[in-house]
């Protein structure tokens, strides 16, 4: 079979632990086979990183604004524990939040539906779509360690030199600041992101905040969604047969848990990252869910949702076996792949995407799945299969499609 060409290289963002394993796996067996795949290659492994003082990080990102679309694997964002056992230089920040900062945009992530996995959430029918600003927040702070008593202040220095100051504890003993900061060009373009894509899908759209408590940082959020829609989006809602809703998180999360999904649910960058990860362990897997980056510039980074599988990585040294879900890996390389294929017009690569998507899919479905999805599924006699057993699985049911 001749293998498909591909015009511009995808970026390729190597990881960490299992999943930089499981990465090699997927391009070995279900890539390269097929693919004369074009990668500008980064290893941003936590060793690498370390020693070009996370340099690596930044050209991937910088990069990606030049190919326009990536593919990454999950990678580790070092605690103490890491920077001692990696003898790190210092505890580094996280990638995807340096990424994300560069890159800008939104993060999209739905589940991954398959027969036989079905919801913990029994009212939920259909995916629903986690929109989570990729940028600011608690990702990009700075905090201090406060030795003993004294004042904090936050301070604003215009550019005109005024100075805005005002008190934010008067500490009596030890304890602890955190600053953090967002800009309206951000929010902006995380609510267009939403708006567009909510109408792309044509589902509602909901936001919600805390504006009853954060009045000035959470509001200003709500005041540039609601000036947005109203200005530019109220009539194309309507017409599209979709709304917009606002309400505060905590109403949000009730609404959610008796909704049937169908929607895309907006939220501030901390927030989208807790509730994705609500989200995908109640569809079933942390493995079962895709996550793009979209920019407003047009670049698109895609990646799995879930960490570095460090468990499954120490019995693996070990030698011992693992039964590893691969999912929503192989979903971040056929995001990539499809929208490379889209952005450079080759069909037969969209089509290869598509075909390994349902490979995946059709394999699972079949009774051949990971450990996880063997505990969960209501599919009768499956058959367990290990880590690379499951990845040669989906590559049998891919060749059966393809020849067909």
């Amino acid at each position: 079979m001749q293998k498909i060409q591909m015009k511009t290289p995808l970026v390729e963002m190597d990881g960490d632990e299992m999943t930089r394993i499981i990465w090699q796996m997927i391009k070995d067996d279900l890539l390269l086979p097929y693919i004369d795949l074009k990668t500008e290659y980064y290893d941003l492994g936590l060793a690498h990183r370390d020693e070009t003082n996370d340099q690596v990080t930044i050209d991937s990102a910088e990069a990606t604004k030049k190919y326009g679309v990536a593919v990454k694997c999950a990678t580790i964002t070092p605690n103490a524990a890491r920077v001692e056992e990696y003898h790190l230089k210092k505890m580094y920040k996280s990638p995807n939040g340096t990424i994300r900062a560069a890159l800008d945009g939104t993060v999209f992530r739905a589940p991954i539906l398959v027969k036989g996995i079905d919801p913990y959430v029994r009212t939920w029918k259909k995916p629903i779509t986690m929109a989570r600003h990729a940028y600011g927040d608690v990702y990009k702070n700075s905090e201090i360690r406060v030795p003993g008593a004294g004042t904090a202040e936050l301070v604003f220095t215009a550019a005109d030199g005024t100075v805005t100051r005002k008190t934010i504890h008067t500490f009596e003993g030890p304890g602890i600041i955190q600053g953090i900061h967002n800009t309206d060009h951000s929010i902006e373009g995380f609510a267009r992101s939403c708006f567009e894509y909510a109408l792309s899908i044509k589902q509602d759209l909901w936001f919600s905040t805390k504006d009853t408590i954060s009045k000035t940082y959470d509001t200003r959020f709500k005041e540039i969604f609601e000036r947005m829609y109203d200005e530019e989006y109220k009539e194309r809602f309507e017409a599209a047969g979709i709304t917009y809703f606002y309400t505060l998180i905590d109403d949000a999360v009730a609404r959610v848990m008796r909704s049937e999904g169908g929607f895309v649910w907006a939220l501030k960058n901390y927030d989208g990252d807790v509730m994705s990860d609500m989200m995908a362990t109640s569809f079933g897997s942390l493995a079962m869910m895709t996550s793009i980056l979209v920019s407003p510039a047009g670049y698109y980074e895609y990646e799995a949702a879930h960490g570095t599988v460090q468990r499954h990585y120490y019995k693996h040294l070990k030698g011992e076996k693992t039964s590893t879900n691969s999912v929503a890996t192989i979903f971040a390389w056929t995001g990539a792949l499809r929208k490379r294929g889209e952005l450079d017009q080759i069909p037969e690569l969209m089509k290869f995407a598509d075909l390994l998507d349902e490979a995946t899919l059709e394999t699972i479905e079949s009774g051949k799945m990971t450990g996880d999805l063997a505990l969960i599924t209501t599919i009768p006699n499956v058959e367990k299969l290990g880590t690379e057993e499951f990845i040669l699985a989906i590559k049998e049911t891919l060749d059966k499609k393809m020849n067909a």
